[in-house]
């Protein structure tokens, strides 16, 4: 595979994020969503990498992170392997489950952290999977406004640009049609 454009390095906000082979599922069950988590917890968490915000889709992920070490695409490759792993000898499969490696976008202004992880949090709203954000399992939402502790999510720089889990919701809320400010930080169709 050719080299990445972008050189991913300690002390920056990146958003990761990645989809299915030819766009198909890569969660088929609610246990595949915990296991992922799990997995992140274990490869990234475990090993200097912050999740700022996160959601899981049944087709992709997103993945708001602040690097604390260089080494984030070798831990990246042993998450990715170990999930894809994991799933094709469940469902005994085999081949890739993911589009290739994934994508990183360099987020060099702290303004754009607030808008990003509303883009994020937002994802299962605009694919009609929930009417409201916080319906959905598998996303930082929910720690965000407090209806669920976390111990994942690294919410304090982002939060503390708002007064309240309330003002966090309201943010969130006003944006359902859409997020101009980020374009440049999602997936080319």
């Amino acid at each position: 595979m050719p080299r990445r454009e972008i050189i991913l390095q300690a002390g920056n906000y990146y958003h990761v994020y990645n989809r299915g082979n030819n766009r198909q599922l890569i969660f088929f069950e609610r246990e595949n969503y915990v296991y992922f988590l799990r997995q992140l917890r274990n490869h990234l968490i475990a090993n200097g990498t912050d999740i700022i915000a996160y959601c899981l889709m049944p087709n992709h992920y997103h993945l708001l992170v602040y690097l604390q070490t260089d080494k984030f695409s070798d831990l990246m490759q042993a998450f990715s392997l170990s999930y894809t792993k994991a799933i094709n000898k469940r469902y005994e499969r085999t081949g890739s489950l993911f589009q290739g490696r994934f994508q990183a976008i360099h987020v060099d202004r702290e303004e754009y952290l607030l808008h990003l992880t509303r883009y994020i949090h937002l994802n299962p709203v605009r694919a009609n999977i929930v009417q409201k954000a916080e319906d959905w399992e598998f996303s930082s939402y929910q720690e965000y406004i407090d209806l669920r502790p976390g111990t994942l999510p690294k919410l304090e720089g982002v939060r503390s640009q708002l007064p309240s889990a309330d003002a966090y919701r309201g943010f969130v809320e006003s944006n359902l049609d859409g997020e101009k400010v980020i374009k440049n930080f999602t997936f080319e169709e």
